[in-house]
């Protein structure tokens, strides 16, 4: 699928544009340098057709941001690799020297190349812009991203320009939120899934700022894989920029299709781990647990390590023990692609309805066969039970005394729910009501 490029240097108005373009808010915004780390790439829907929008960090200075060698190179490898290249300058100050130096560098590459010229609010800053047309690109925009001034025009000058890919022959990609605290392995385990280092990785916590998506095709379905900020506690976070990503990374969980948590298999579970396993819950998705640096394990001490981490999650993480556990390796692959295939399974299941008859016939067989968790309080009698709502399944069971209700006889009810009708991987909720 093609794939347009936004590059340039920090604080020139790249994310915003991104998000214009898009129309929704993807990576995120704020008036400090360098808020783009990663590539931040996202499915575009352009006149009928379908892209690949990119966002790249800026060119920054080293002496300013610790990796910005890093960014530098992950945003050369978008500009190469791209169909087209938005080079986005900033309107209200002069150009660079190492702004023609990097236009010179992106016109060798000899993709086609549009100067964006940004911040360009009214018509009289449009008349003093003369200086950047010297630079002979493919075309010259003068624009306002902040206000869409113009974006009309560049839009219409990219679709002309790229073939795209038809609408409808691309289905509704399936989101799955890789999340977790910091430093677990979330990047390396995407960047495994895109067989590319796309993000970037580094032993300093917090390094994911960007809500990152990349785009993954498997068995003929494609994947949106939302790479997030590290989870902790705002109150311990003293970096505006991380704290930024922290709240968004809270968002993207609530328009996830599916989540992946994430955790440290050698020093797993700690508090923050607990702290993100119930925000998972509280969410209502389905969810899937990985736990990362299998490879650390010695072979022999493997199946102990299962058993153990198995253990250690119907002990002190009951609250998702619905969901599926997979032990990979996303430095040496191992197991990382059942990830996608188990994200695709849980999400369908979500989506299920059962039908009320077999519902309850279901409830007639656990009377039948579990007499004990139905001995009465002060005469309470289970009548029916049906669904009422999917993603997640939700139940409402009917009884004549509400009140009276063993509260263990519910979750009981909810985990026979889930072996009987295969729902593991998917929160169950169930609404108790007078009948």
């Amino acid at each position: 699928m093609p794939a347009v490029v936004i590059v340039g240097f920090p604080n020139v108005g790249k994310s915003t544009l991104f998000n214009r373009l898009l129309r929704k808010k993807m990576a995120i915004v704020h008036n400090l340098p360098g808020m783009t780390r990663d590539c931040v790439s996202a499915l575009w829907s352009l006149q009928g057709k379908n892209l690949f929008l990119i966002d790249t960090g800026g060119f920054g200075d080293p002496q300013r941001e610790p990796l910005a060698e890093k960014i530098k190179e992950k945003a050369w490898q978008a500009a190469i690799k791209a169909n087209l290249i938005l080079l986005v300058l900033d309107g209200r100050r002069e150009l660079l020297p190492a702004e023609e130096e990097l236009y010179q560098a992106l016109k060798k590459t000899g993709k086609p190349l549009f100067i964006v010229v940004n911040k360009i609010d009214t018509a009289e800053m449009e008349a003093k812009a003369g200086e950047f047309f010297r630079l002979s690109g493919d075309e010259i925009f003068l624009v306002s991203a902040e206000h869409r001034r113009n974006l009309d025009l560049l839009e219409e000058a990219i679709a002309a320009r790229l073939p795209g890919v038809p609408e409808q022959e691309i289905g509704e990609p399936l989101r799955l939120a890789i999340i977790g605290r910091v430093n677990v392995g979330k990047s390396s385990l995407i960047n495994r899934l895109c067989g590319e280092e796309r993000l970037i990785v580094s032993e300093t916590p917090g390094t994911t700022r960007d809500l990152v998506e990349s785009y993954v095709l498997r068995s003929g379905r494609f994947f949106c894989l939302v790479d997030t900020a590290g989870l902790r506690r705002l109150s311990r976070v003293k970096d505006e920029r991380e704290k930024a990503s922290i709240v968004v990374t809270r968002k993207r969980i609530s328009q996830a299709d599916v989540l992946c948590l994430v955790m440290d298999i050698t020093e797993f579970p700690t508090r923050q781990d607990l702290a993100v396993a119930q925000l998972a819950s509280r969410s209502g998705k389905p969810l899937i647990i990985a736990l990362n640096k299998w490879d650390l394990i010695p072979p022999e001490e493997r199946d102990r390590a299962a058993r153990l981490a198995r253990e250690a999650i119907a002990r002190r993480m009951d609250f998702v023990a619905y969901a599926p556990v997979f032990f990979v390796s996303a430095r040496t692959g191992k197991g990382v692609f059942s990830l996608l295939d188990e994200a695709l399974r849980v999400y369908q299941q979500a989506g299920r309805r059962i039908e009320t008859h077999k519902l309850n016939e279901f409830l007639e067989w656990l009377k039948l066969n579990h007499p004990p968790l139905w001995q009465s309080r002060g005469g309470v009698k289970v009548k029916y039970l049906t669904q009422v709502a999917t993603h997640p399944p939700t139940f409402v069971l009917f009884v004549n005394k509400k009140d009276k209700l063993l509260p263990a006889y519910e979750k009981f009810l909810l985990s026979s729910l889930s072996q009987a009708f295969d729902l593991w991987g998917t929160p169950l909720r169930l609404k108790v009501k007078e009948s």
